[in-house]
Parts: structure tokens; sequence; C-alpha cells
């Protein structure tokens, strides 16, 4: 047996969407379940989105601290953000990202990992990509506003980050699932097995 996802679709019979947001919309299916009976699916429409786990020559993770309002806390974070335009290459969104939360650039580009967020509840899709060759962007500082304008950046030791992360005290998707699956990369196969920047992604495909 194969531990493997798969893709699959069941019978829709109606949809509505109640509410359309700046960046997300909910939506209503009607889905057949396979018994036959017909149930309500109430989710999130999300259009994806990248996180970078930096890591520097120092063994240390570009981390930053912003204000969350749904949670009511400051997590620490990876830079991250969404995939604004439909069909968009992720990894240039990637760069993108990273250049404007933290003024940063890198040579090397990995696919670290792929998640769904909340299938449960959300389709938002995360490629997170290891990044690595760290230096500092060219040009004047991207301009930053609302929450972010109150953001901290911080350098992290890999083993902090895990630690913390096993304790309970830090909570972001992004960051516990990326650090955890680095730390399992370097104690396995190596970077070097990790999948090209480039890599299909069958849940947000995009153009190369």
């Amino acid at each position: 047996m194969t531990i493997k996802d798969t893709a699959e679709e069941w019978q829709v019979t109606a949809v509505q969407t109640p509410f359309v947001g700046n960046k997300t919309s909910v939506r209503t299916d009607d889905v057949v379940m396979p018994d036959g009976t017909v149930v309500h699916r109430d989710y999130q429409v999300h259009p994806g989105s990248v996180a970078v786990l930096a890591l520097d020559d120092a063994g240390r993770v570009l981390v930053l601290r912003q204000y969350r309002h749904p949670v009511r806390q400051k997590l620490w974070e990876i830079p991250a953000g969404l995939l604004d335009i439909p069909g968009e290459n992720p990894l240039h969104a990637a760069q993108r990202e990273l250049y404007e939360e933290a003024h940063v650039k890198a040579e090397d580009w990995r696919v670290l990992t792929d998640v769904y967020t909340t299938p449960g509840g959300c389709d938002e899709a995360v490629r997170i990509f290891l990044a690595r060759d760290l230096s500092e962007a060219d040009g004047e500082r991207f301009e930053v506003s609302e929450e972010e304008a109150d953001m901290e950046l911080a350098r992290v030791p890999l083993e902090e980050l895990v630690r913390g992360v096993l304790a309970g005290e830090l909570h972001n998707n992004c960051l516990v699932v990326g650090a955890l699956s680095l730390t399992a990369v370097l104690g396995g196969d190596g970077v070097d097995a990790l999948r090209p920047a480039d890599a299909p992604w069958p849940a947000r495909p995009f153009e190369a």
C-alpha cells in the first residue's frame, strides 16, 4: 500500500457563495456522500500562499514577529504571502515576499514541502521553500504598512525553533512545518534530495 494523497472529487449538486471578501470568499457546496445523502460543506476559498524558510550560513532561520488578529497573538513566523496573481510562478512570489518582508535575497532555492493548512474548512495550499546563500537585497527597503509596520525581524538557530515548537511556544503553521521538515532533511538524505524550486504543484498549477 502506497501512502500518498490522491485527487478525487465527489459530486456537487449546488453551489452558493454567501460571502466575498478582498482576497478570499466563503463557499457552500451541496456534496453527495457515498451513501447517497447530500450535505452542506462550508469552506473558505483561498488563492494559495508561499512561505520561505531562509537559512543562513550560521544555521539560523530568518523569522519575523507579527500581530495576527484572528488568534489575538503576536506570532513568530517565516516570510510568507499570498499568490496574488492566478497562475503566478510560486518561486517568483516567494522571492518577492523574502524581499518585501526581510529585504533579503537568496541564490539557492528548493521546495521544502507543500501543505494544505486547514483542509477541513479552507482550500488554502502553501508551498514552503528552502532558501540559502542569503544576502541583503539591492535597492531601498520595501515600504510596509498595517500589521507589517510593527514587524520585528530576527535570526534564530534552527534547533531553537524546533525546541520552541515542541514546547508549545511557537504556533505558526508554516514555521512549524518548515522547521520540522528541514530538521528531517538535514538528518536524512540532505538538501540535495529536495525537489527543485520549479517542481510541479498540482494544488496551484503554474507556468514555469
